[in-house]
């Protein structure tokens, strides 16, 4: 399976207009905006867990990062509410379950080898510090990797944010609205930069929350032996 296979192209998705495709375990859907491959794959997906819905115990073979939108996220390790952000590295394991429902961000197949850091944070209790040079921009950098780096970004209303990256840039909008290339994107929205590219958004009348990936493109693993 393919899905926004090419990462050599822009590409945006509305994720609120996708419908939800179930997946193998019962109570567990998804929204595939990026795959290579079928159940073991590089995906970035949005997944929502039906109370009392679980995922058989797996081992994370190329890794695996997500973001708790909504609800409360479980495994064997803990309870993950709205706001948090996690790291499982290549090699890492777990049963994940979600008793009261949960709705997840999550991409697989996308760590480097290198990186065994594990761990998970509140986004909501993350400082932010003002980007030098660029008016209404705060920001917290989540991880920082040979190959990757992740942040969080607030933008004030009417924020111009212009972003270009050798290895590409992911964005995913966790509050408010931003604008590009002429449309508008809001709360859920999901849209990747290739390589080399520039791309100036703006943020809407309220601001926008970001979760921002990059450097990741010019580095893609895919599942095989």
């Amino acid at each position: 399976m393919r899905v926004n296979a090419d990462f050599d192209a822009p590409v945006a998705e509305r994720t609120a207009a996708m419908d939800w495709i179930a997946s193998p375990m019962p109570g567990v859907e998804r929204k595939m905006l990026d795959r290579i491959g079928d159940e073991v794959a590089r995906a970035t997906s949005i997944v929502r867990y039906a109370p009392g819905s679980h995922f058989a115990e797996h081992t994370h073979s190329g890794g695996e990062e997500f973001i708790v939108l909504e609800g409360t996220f479980q495994d064997e390790h803990g309870d993950y509410p709205a706001g948090t952000y996690v790291r499982n590295p290549i090699g890492t394991r777990h049963i994940p379950r979600s008793d009261e429902g949960c709705t997840i961000f999550v991409k697989l197949w996308q760590f480097d080898e290198r990186d065994q850091e594990q761990f998970a944070i509140d986004l909501n209790r993350q400082g932010l510090k003002a980007v030098t040079g660029v008016d209404g921009v705060s920001a917290a950098t989540l991880f920082d990797g040979p190959n990757e780096t992740v942040r969080l970004e607030l933008w004030a209303a009417g924020a111009q944010r212009g972003l270009v990256d050798p290895g590409g840039v992911e964005l995913l909008i966790l509050e408010g609205v931003v604008e590009w290339e002429g449309q508008a994107f809001t709360r859920h929205d999901w849209i990747r930069i290739p390589r080399d590219q520039a791309a100036p958004f703006l943020a809407g009348p309220d601001g926008a929350r970001v979760w921002m990936k990059s450097g990741h493109l010019s580095h893609v693993r895919v599942p095989g032996p």
